[in-house]
């Protein structure tokens, strides 16, 4: 990271405020994140990306807020249904009823003419 980025920013976009740090995680050689979040939602943050060594503040910027519009894109998409069911097979049935009979005289009447 430059000097231009420091641990922790604040922006707007939108309407939005987005609140931008780094964070190492516990595990040892897991590196740097860039970690947000958006005042649009309470509860949930996002970790979308390591943190470089060349990271400005408007790089980061960009690439946030072109992530978080994506996960909104991707959220606003109707539901996937994966659920697969076999194809429903036609119930066989024997012709054996009166008109199927007659039917089949009547054809075989005609070709043999």
């Amino acid at each position: 990271m430059t000097d231009d980025t420091q641990q922790e920013f604040a922006f707007e976009d939108a309407g939005r405020r987005f609140t931008c740090e780094v964070e190492t995680p516990h595990r040892p050689h897991a590196g740097t994140w860039w970690w947000f979040r958006v005042s649009t939602e309470a509860h949930q943050r996002y970790a979308p990306f390591r943190a470089a060594a060349g990271d400005t503040r408007d790089d980061v910027r960009v690439r946030v807020v072109a992530y978080y519009d994506h996960l909104l894109a991707r959220r606003a998409e109707p539901a996937v249904n994966r659920w697969r069911r076999r194809p429903a097979t036609p119930p066989t049935t024997p012709a054996t009823d009166a008109t199927t009979d007659a039917t089949t005289d009547a054809t075989t009447d005609a070709t043999a003419r």
